[in-house]
């Protein structure tokens, strides 16, 4: 069942056992490994969401991402020099206001994805908002705090992480997490609006063939819808 916001204060102190330190180190060793191969081609990436958090379950996802576009070939070429194949690629677009992505899944938990057009201020502070790290923090042990989908507030604790609902508490939340009040909020009444009505899926998401790459699948998508076209042209 998929974790819903809370809609209450609340406050909780939560001490991590010796399987879950085990757990986080190995998804960490997993997004490590391919931020490693990312690197040698000069591709700077993050993990973000609970494993940069380190509030991690047997359901976490390792989701890397490149913060700026990047060209596809040069993405995949530096993943299959590291023997890393992909299982499914991936075009999607949330919403007609957010920047088209590459996402490719590499296994049923992991993925790499990157932006095929620049990001809006919001967009880019998602990630910032669910928590992110780099590999350099990862190799340092580094957890941070953000937000997970309760809309609770996740700050690393030595023992493990304190937990506070987010809602009601906005301008501390964008403070803490040094971000604009204006994501804060965009993101809560996202999740909130998901609660009340339930997932309406996301505006375009295509698998590609084989011999297409995402620069001719965003091509293809801008000849043939007017929305895609329009968000392309956003500098």
């Amino acid at each position: 069942m998929a974790k819903k916001p809370s809609m209450c204060i609340e406050y909780r102190e939560v001490t991590y056992d010796g399987k879950h330190w085990t757990l986080l180190a190995h998804l960490r060793e997993k997004a490590a490994s391919l931020m490693k191969a990312l690197g040698k081609a000069n591709l700077e990436a993050v993990v973000h969401g609970s494993i940069a958090r380190g509030d991690v379950s047997e359901k976490s996802d390792i989701d890397v991402f490149l913060q700026t576009p990047a060209s596809s070939f040069v993405v995949e070429t530096a993943l299959e020099k590291a023997g890393i194949r992909a299982e499914r690629r991936l075009i999607v677009q949330a919403t007609p206001t957010y920047a088209m992505k590459a996402h490719i899944e590499v296994d049923e938990h992991a993925s790499v994805t990157f932006p095929l057009m620049k990001m809006r201020k919001v967009e880019r502070e998602f990630y910032s908002f669910g928590g992110k790290v780099s590999l350099h923090g990862i190799e340092k042990v580094l957890r941070v705090a953000g937000v997970d989908k309760r809309l609770m507030l996740i700050e690393p604790t030595r023992e493990g992480h304190r937990e506070n609902s987010v809602v009601a508490r906005e301008e501390q939340v964008a403070r803490i997490l040094g971000l604009s009040v204006e994501t804060v909020m965009d993101r809560v009444r996202a999740l909130t609006r998901r609660d009340h009505v339930g997932r309406t899926g996301v505006f375009v998401q295509e698998e590609l063939s084989a011999d297409e790459t995402f620069e001719m699948a965003l091509e293809r998508l801008m000849k043939r819808n007017p929305a895609v076209r329009r968000r392309a042209r956003y500098v």
